[in-house]
C-alpha cells in the first residue's frame, strides 16, 4: 500500500508510480536528460531496464509488449532528436493501438528559456500519434499526470500517450500523495435494441461475410467470434493490414486475408449481400484505385470499440460501440432468438462449403511450394511451407515479411490471440525489436520472427538487445536482396520503369552479411540455401536457448 503522503524526489514517486501501475519492465535509451530517471532505477530493482541502441527500437519493443501481455509498456527516450527517431515505430503503435506510456526527459525548466542544446517543445511533436501528450511543470503535479496518463492509454480504444519529463521536476523533493490508479472497465456491451437489429440481418442474410479485426484480438473474443459464425454459417476474413490473429487459421470457417487492391476488394464483396466488421477497418489501402471497393446493395453491420471507426468510410446499417468479448455472446443470443437454439438451418452446409474451398486453397498453396522446392534461391512461398511445417504448435509469430508475406495466413495454424502480431502501420523496422517484447510478454512459449531483409536493416540495433537480454528468439530473414514490395508496386504504375526493367534505388546491394552483422552484435545464426534445410535450421535455432538468426536468400523474382 503506497502511503498517502511521503518525502521523496520525483524520480523516486515516478518509478513508484509505474511500479503500483503494473509496469515490470522499462525499455529505453537514455541521454543526460534521463540521468534523474537512471539514477533512480538504480535504487529499483522492481523496474528491469532494457536498453535499446536507437530509439525506434525502443519503441517497438514496448508495442510488441504492449500487445503481447495487454498491459502497460513504459518507455523512455532521450529529449527532441530521440523522440524525433521514435515517431516512426510511434505511428506503427498508435495504429495497432498499443496502450504505451511513452516519456522523455526534458531540459531544467530554469534553463530552456536560452533555448539550450537538444531542446524543443516536446508535447506536440508527439500528439499526432498519441492520445494524449502533456509536460509536467511541477513535483506536485507529477502523480496525477501520471494516473492519468496510464488510465488514458488503458481505456478503449487503448493507445500510447506521451510525458515530458523535465530534469528539475524529476530531481525535485516534497511531500506528495501518489494517489491511486484507476482503470476504466473495458467490456463494454452493444446497445441492445441496435444487437437486435444485427441479428434479424445477420440471421436473414443470404452470403454474409464476417471481417475480424484486431478488436477481436485485443478482447480476446477469437471463440465468441467463432460462435457466432457457426451460427449463421458465414465465412470470417481477417482484415486486410491485420496484425494480430483475430480468428483460428483452422477453424472451418476461416476464409483468409482480405485482399488489398480495390478491385480484388469490390470482386469479393459482390458475392455477399451482407458484410459485418468485427473490428475490422473499412478499408485500409496502399494505393488509389479508380474502381469503387464496396459494390451497391451490400447492408453493412459494424461493431467496433472506436467508434470513429464505424461508418467512417461506408454508412453502416446498424452501428454498434462494444467489446467484442461482451458483445458478441449477445449477438448470439439475439441471432438464436431469431433462428433457433441451433442457427440457420443451412449453417452446416455453408460451413462446409467454406472449409472445402479454404481446404483447397492450402493444399494448392502447399503444392506450389513443395513443386518449387528445388529451386535456388527459393521463392518465398517455399519458404514460408517450409518453416509452417517445422514450427511448434505453440509457436508465437511476430511477422515482418512484408512481400513476403503471402501463405503465412494460410500456411501457418496460428490458433489463438497471441499466436500472432504482424505490422499494422505500415511504418517499416517493427518486426526485429517488436519479436523481443513479444518474446518478454510470453516468454513462456517459442518466439519466431519472420522478417523482411529490408526492414531489418532499419532496426538491426535490436540484435544486441537480443543478446544483452539472451532471449530466445529466432530470426528468419527473408532476403531478397532488395525492396521488393517496392518493384512490385512501381511495376504495377506502368511507367518508365516497367518498360525498360529499370528500378531505382530498390536493390540491397552490395549483398548484407546478415550473419556477420548478427554475430558483430552478439546472436549466432546460420545460412540456408536448400528448402530441405529451413525446418533443421529452425530446430537448431529453438535449441539454442537465446537469440539466433537464420538467413535465406530468396528468388528475387517479383513480377
Amino acid at each position: 500500500m503506497i502511503r498517502a503522503m511521503s518525502l521523496m524526489a520525483g524520480k523516486q514517486a515516478f518509478l513508484q508510480i509505474l511500479k503500483d501501475e503494473g509496469v515490470s519492465v522499462m525499455f529505453g535509451n537514455p541521454g543526460t536528460t534521463e540521468l534523474p530517471l537512471m539514477d533512480g532505477l538504480a535504487r529499483e530493482p522492481g523496474i528491469h531496464y532494457v536498453l535499446a541502441l536507437q530509439e525506434a527500437v525502443a519503441i517497438a519493443m514496448a508495442d510488441g509488449y504492449a500487445q503481447a501481455s495487454g498491459s502497460l509498456a513504459a518507455v523512455n527516450v532521450h529529449v527532441s532528436p530521440g523522440l524525433g527517431n521514435a515517431m516512426g515505430m510511434l505511428y506503427d503503435a498508435y495504429k495497432a493501438g498499443a496502450p504505451m506510456l511513452l516519456t522523455a526527459g526534458q531540459h531544467d525548466q530554469a534553463f530552456t528559456v536560452t533555448e539550450p542544446i537538444l531542446w524543443s517543445d516536446l508535447p506536440p511533436v508527439a500528439q499526432p500519434y498519441v492520445k494524449w501528450s502533456t509536460e509536467a511543470r511541477r513535483l506536485e503535479d507529477l502523480p496525477r499526470i501520471v494516473r492519468r496518463a496510464v488510465k488514458t492509454a488503458l481505456a478503449q480504444p487503448s493507445g500510447p500517450v506521451f510525458l515530458s519529463l523535465p530534469v528539475d521536476v524529476l530531481n525535485a523533493v516534497r511531500d506528495i500523495d501518489l494517489l491511486a490508479r484507476t482503470r476504466i472497465a473495458p467490456r463494454i456491451v452493444g446497445d441492445r435494441a441496435a444487437i437486435t437489429e444485427a441479428a434479424k440481418l445477420l440471421a436473414r442474410a443470404q452470403r454474409p461475410l464476417i471481417v475480424a479485426g484486431d478488436a477481436v484480438a485485443s478482447s480476446d473474443a477469437l471463440a465468441e467470434l467463432a460462435e457466432l459464425a457457426e451460427l449463421v454459417g458465414a465465412p470470417v476474413m481477417v482484415e486486410g493490414v491485420p496484425s494480430r490473429c483475430a480468428f483460428p487459421f483452422t477453424h472451418p470457417l476461416y476464409a483468409g486475408s482480405m485482399p488489398r487492391l480495390m478491385p480484388q476488394v469490390r470482386e469479393l464483396l459482390m458475392r455477399h449481400d451482407l458484410l459485418f466488421s468485427v473490428g475490422g477497418d473499412l478499408f485500409t489501402f496502399s494505393l488509389p484505385d479508380d474502381v469503387e471497393p464496396m459494390p451497391p446493395g451490400v447492408t453493412i453491420v459494424h461493431l467496433d470499440v472506436d467508434p470513429w471507426e464505424i461508418g467512417k468510410n461506408y454508412p453502416a446499417e446498424v452501428g454498434i460501440q462494444g467489446d467484442p468479448k461482451a458483445s458478441l455472446p449477445e449477438l448470439s443470443e439475439a441471432v438464436r432468438k431469431v433462428t433457433g437454439k441451433d442457427g440457420r438451418p443451412d449453417a452446416k452446409k455453408r460451413t462446409d462449403a467454406v472449409r472445402k474451398d479454404q481446404q483447397g486453397r492450402r493444399e494448392d498453396l502447399a503444392r506450389k511450394a513443395e513443386s518449387d522446392a528445388a529451386r535456388s534461391p527459393m521463392p518465398s512461398l517455399t519458404l514460408v511451407n517450409e518453416l509452417a511445417k517445422a514450427a511448434p504448435a505453440n509457436a508465437v509469430l511476430v511477422e515482418e515479411a512484408i512481400s513476403s508475406a503471402p501463405g503465412i495466413r494460410d500456411l501457418f495454424r496460428c490458433a489463438d490471440a497471441k499466436s500472432l502480431f504482424g505490422l499494422r502501420g505500415g511504418g517499416i523496422g517493427w518486426g526485429l525489436p517488436a519479436t523481443l517484447g513479444v518474446k518478454l510478454a510470453i516468454p513462456d512459449r517459442p518466439v519466431i520472427g519472420l522478417i523482411g531483409d529490408g526492414s531489418a536493416m532499419y532496426t538491426n540495433q535490436a540484435l544486441w538487445t537480443a543478446a544483452r537480454e539472451s532471449l530466445a528468439v529466432v530470426y528468419v530473414i527473408f532476403n531478397n536482396a532488395s525492396y521488393r514490395i517496392l518493384k512490385q508496386r512501381t511495376h504495377a504504375l506502368k511507367g518508365f520503369s516497367a518498360e525498360d526493367d529499370r528500378y531505382v534505388g530498390m536493390d540491397l546491394e552490395p549483398a548484407i552479411d546478415f550473419l556477420g552483422l548478427a554475430r558483430a552484435l552478439g546472436v549466432p545464426g546460420e545460412r540456408v540455401e536448400k528448402a530441405a534445410d529451413v525446418g533443421t535450421a529452425l530446430g537448431r535455432g529453438l535449441a539454442s536457448g537465446g537469440p539466433y538468426l537464420i538467413d535465406v536468400r530468396l528468388d528475387a523474382a517479383f513480377k
